[in-house]
């Protein structure tokens, strides 16, 4: 009689204890849970306050219109300050057409030396984090006259972005050629945006 009581009782206590066994370790997964969405949170938080500190330009060029309609688009998604670099000559048509090699787009692409001057009242050019800078492709590359804007303000230890409109070019030849000649400049990979939704760009953007 007694052993029966005994291995009733040792019985009893292994579920008992087998019990608050699984109670403590679903506590333990329910705490390690919070823990995890806590620390996803704060580091969401800290890098959408870190955004929301670094200040936005976005520079473009448009000969067209056609890139100051993506500029714009992503001024907005960025929340950043919009300024347009515009050429103290403004381009005409025949200046434009790049199968003439006399006109005056053909004859500054071919001279790499060629600095374009622009109406130059950018304020605060230093306050600025990160600088996207826009423009069609000429040529394989940017403008000129994105030499003389780069020469002008120095981004040095600033990130810069370039985005860009192309008939069929891609943006590499420019990125390439810019990271060489401003090598203390902060470079991210530019993209083409081409008829770009801000859908498209906040994706980018994101990716980058």
């Amino acid at each position: 009689m007694e052993n029966e009581k005994l291995l009733v009782c040792v019985v009893l206590s292994n579920e008992f204890l087998k019990s608050q066994y699984n109670n403590i370790m679903k506590k333990l997964l329910i705490i390690a849970a919070l823990l995890v969405v806590f620390t996803t949170a704060c580091a969401q938080g800290n890098k959408t306050k870190e955004n929301k500190e670094m200040k936005t330009l976005v520079a473009y060029f448009s000969a067209t219109g056609t890139t100051e309609k993506i500029a714009k688009k992503l001024a907005n998604v960025t929340g950043a300050d919009l300024y347009q670099i515009i050429p103290e000559e403004r381009y005409t048509d025949e200046d434009l057409d790049w199968r003439n090699k006399k006109s005056r787009s053909s004859v500054e692409m071919m001279d790499k030396s060629s600095r374009p001057a622009f109406i130059k009242d950018l304020k605060n050019a230093q306050s600025y984090d990160v600088i996207y800078i826009g423009f069609p492709i000429w040529w394989y590359t940017a403008p000129t006259i994105i030499n003389t804007f780069l020469d002008t303000y120095d981004f040095s230890g600033k990130t810069v972005i370039f985005f860009a409109t192309s008939g069929s070019s891609g943006i590499d030849g420019a990125d390439k050629q810019f990271q060489k000649q401003y090598p203390n400049i902060n470079w991210k990979p530019g993209k083409i945006l081409n008829g770009a939704t801000e859908d498209d760009i906040k994706e980018w953007i994101e990716n980058l």
